[in-house]
């Protein structure tokens, strides 16, 4: 798969592949993942760009809170509930 994005989205979006299914991150774990600490809000917008969900799985991206933050692709958050219990996630 191509991706197309910017150098930072698809920095983002092909760290999210290498999450295991039934796992979640928080954003901020991503952006230490990614070696770039200071970019957690970075991370949630180029997961809300990410236009390959669910192959690409922002869904298993949430807020350090515990929240399930935003979902980008279709069916809104409702679906990525539906993903993480799908996976066994606990929320």
């Amino acid at each position: 798969m191509i991706l197309k994005g910017t150098k930072f989205q698809i920095k983002v979006w092909k760290y999210l592949k290498t999450i295991p299914k039934g796992k979640v991150k928080t954003y901020k774990q991503v952006a230490l993942g990614i070696k770039s600490p200071k970019s957690s809000r970075a991370v949630a917008n180029a997961c809300a760009r990410n236009p390959y969900a669910p192959k690409i799985p922002c869904h298993r991206v949430i807020r350090s809170d515990g929240a399930l933050g935003g979902y980008s692709g279709r069916g809104g958050i409702k679906e990525k509930l539906r993903l993480l219990r799908s996976e066994k996630v606990k929320i």
